[in-house]
């Protein structure tokens, strides 16, 4: 039982070695054989035929590039054909490879020899007096800043109106003198009513600008009519956010009179030249003054909407409506005075400043 178990292991081993021999001896003939693995479309470009051990041929490649991959619109270019090692000439490349009919018609296949030596365009000679036009004398005085000082003259507002009250003119002007941080003010307002002067008063003021947008003012204001009174004056005037322009004082008399004017503008810019201007102005007292019609606390107010058209920045008429409210005893002292408490009227103007 043994001697046979050892025969047919023998047996096996034998075969075994033999299938290996046979293996190693030709494994060129065993991938070269179309069948394992290699599809009909590998085939058909020839993948799958190893080439024989040593007799590659480097020539093959060019006619292998044309074969495989190479339309024949590369082939027609010359892109399919591989150049032989060592025959590279530099000098090929000022020849205008791949150069189509078209491109040669319009003279871009052809490279120029060199740059040309001379500027197309003649460039004249420098001459002594392109050299004292260009480095003039300077003068001590060409040096100088403009002057730091300004002047303005505004009439804001000068108006009349003609109603079934009568007929009437108004002006509120402004000048200031200096630059921009200090400047001396002048500031007057007043009403004209049946021919008649009803109230003027003159500011003079000394602006300081604490900001970029806004000026701290100091002075006196005279009252001309109805009465003359000496008022000290101080307040605030500039552009608040939104672009809204404001003007408040406090007047201070030498009766211990406290009165408060504000006022604010805003400029509904329809056009370059179409302006609307939305104004409200109103005053307060702090002590009642019968004899002058001031009464305690608010004393009147003033709306007015005036649409002006700018004919330059400098000059622009227009046209308004405008209306008057007075409270307390200022209205009482009004209508005893031959006027109205409220009045609403039409007005023409214009707005002036040089």
């Amino acid at each position: 039982m043994i001697g046979r178990s050892h025969t047919l292991v023998l047996a096996i081993g034998m075969a075994l070695s033999m299938a290996a021999q046979a293996h190693q001896a030709s494994p060129r003939d065993a991938h070269g054989a179309t069948g394992a693995g290699c599809t009909p479309e590998h085939a058909a470009m020839g993948h799958c035929t190893a080439p024989e051990t040593g007799a590659h041929d480097p020539s093959s490649h060019p006619a292998t590039a044309a074969s495989h991959g190479c339309t024949p619109e590369h082939a027609a270019m010359g892109h399919c054909e591989m150049q032989e090692p060592g025959t590279h000439d530099p000098g090929e490349h000022d020849a205008a490879p791949a150069c189509s009919p078209a491109h040669a018609a319009m003279g871009h296949c052809v490279l120029p020899d060199s740059a040309p030596a001379a500027p197309l365009t003649p460039v004249p000679p420098v001459t002594d007096a392109d050299r004292a036009a260009a480095f003039p004398d300077l003068h001590h005085h060409a040096m100088e800043h403009p002057s730091p000082i300004s002047t303005m003259v505004s009439f804001e507002r000068l108006e009349a109106w003609d109603t079934d009250h009568g007929t009437g003119q108004m002006w509120e002007a402004t000048a200031w003198l200096g630059g921009d941080i200090h400047r001396l003010w002048l500031r007057s307002q007043g009403e004209r009513l049946g021919g008649r002067t009803g109230s003027a008063d003159i500011e003079g003021l000394y602006g300081r600008s604490v900001s970029p947008w806004w000026d701290l003012m100091l002075g006196v204001r005279q009252d001309v009519q109805p009465d003359s009174r000496t008022w000290a004056a101080i307040g605030m005037q500039g552009l608040a956010p939104h672009l809204f322009e404001v003007s408040a004082t406090v007047y201070v008399s030498s009766g211990g009179q406290v009165q408060v004017k504000a006022e604010v503008e805003y400029d509904v810019r329809f056009t370059n030249r179409l302006v609307l201007q939305p104004a409200v102005e109103a005053t307060a007292s702090l002590k009642e003054e019968p004899a002058v019609g001031l009464g305690s606390g608010l004393n009147q107010v003033e709306a007015g909407l005036r649409l002006r058209y700018e004919i330059s920045r400098r000059f622009a008429p227009y046209v308004g409506l405008v209306h008057e409210r007075a409270f307390g005893l200022a209205a009482t002292h009004a209508r005893a005075t031959g006027r109205h408490g409220r009045d609403t009227r039409v007005v023409a103007g214009i707005r002036i400043w040089f």
